[in-house]
C-alpha cells in the first residue's frame, strides 16, 4: 500500500472523526537560528446548544469513491470486480434482493444512541442468509474513561452494552479479545438461526417489551 493511498486513508478518518478539512500537513522549515513563530491563536470555542447533543450518521461519499476506485484498481479483483458492489447508504436504508451469508461491521456502536444500534442490528439479522454469520468489534474499556468524562455518555453507553447484551445471548455464537490492537478489542460473532423450509424468521431481537 502507497504512502499516498495511507495518507488518504488517514484524511477521511480524521474527517469521519470531525475535523473539518482535517488532514496531514508537513509543518514548514524555518531558518536555522530564527526564533519560532509563535502559535496561531486557538478558534473561539462553539457556543453549547441546550439538551443532549445530536448524534448524527451520515455515508462518507469520499470513502465510497475510495472504495470503487479500489475495486476497479487492486490486482486482485482485475477479473472479478463485476462480483463486488459499494453500496453508498446507511445499512438501515439498503435496499437490495439479496441476502447475505458473512457480514463484517466496523461501525462503533457504542457512539450511537441504542435506538439506532438496535435498527442498525435488526437490519444486519434481516440482510443475512440464515445460518449466516455477523462479526463486530468493540475497543475495551472505552465504558470506563466515558465514565471519567462525561456520566451522561457513559448511561447511553451502558445502554447500548445492555442492548447488544440482548443479541449476544439470542444469537452470539463467539467472542474473542484482540490485545495486540490499540486500543485492545472485543470481537463479537453472532449467527441468524437456520429456519425449517415453510417458516419464516423473525429476525429482530432488541430489548424485552
Amino acid at each position: 500500500m502507497g504512502t499516498d493511498r495511507i495518507k488518504a486513508g488517514l484524511d477521511d478518518l480524521l474527517r469521519g472523526l470531525g475535523g473539518a478539512g482535517a488532514g496531514l500537513r508537513r509543518a514548514p522549515r524555518r531558518p536555522t537560528g530564527a526564533p519560532p513563530a509563535p502559535p496561531p491563536p486557538l478558534p473561539a470555542p462553539p457556543a453549547t446548544p441546550r439538551g443532549p447533543p445530536r448524534r448524527r450518521r451520515g455515508a462518507n461519499p469520499r470513502f465510497a469513491s475510495r472504495l470503487r476506485h479500489l475495486v476497479r484498481s487492486h490486482p486482485a479483483l482485475a477479473t472479478r470486480g463485476d462480483q463486488v458492489r459499494v453500496h453508498h447508504t446507511l445499512v438501515e436504508h439498503l435496499d437490495v434482493d439479496r441476502s447475505y451469508d458473512v457480514i463484517v461491521s466496523g461501525l462503533p456502536f457504542t457512539n450511537f444512541t441504542p435506538a439506532q444500534v438496535e435498527t442498525i442490528m435488526n437490519r444486519y439479522l434481516e440482510l443475512l442468509h440464515p445460518g449466516g454469520t455477523l462479526t463486530y468489534f468493540a475497543y475495551r474499556g472505552t465504558r470506563y474513561a466515558r465514565a471519567l468524562a462525561a456520566p451522561t455518555e457513559a448511561r447511553r453507553h451502558r445502554a447500548v452494552e445492555e442492548l447488544l447484551a440482548h443479541y449476544h445471548r439470542r444469537y452470539a455464537t463467539g467472542c474473542w479479545s484482540v490485545w495486540g490492537n490499540l486500543p485492545p478489542a472485543r470481537v463479537w460473532q453472532l449467527r441468524r438461526p437456520a429456519t425449517r423450509p415453510g417458516t419464516k424468521h423473525h429476525a429482530a431481537a432488541g430489548r424485552p417489551r
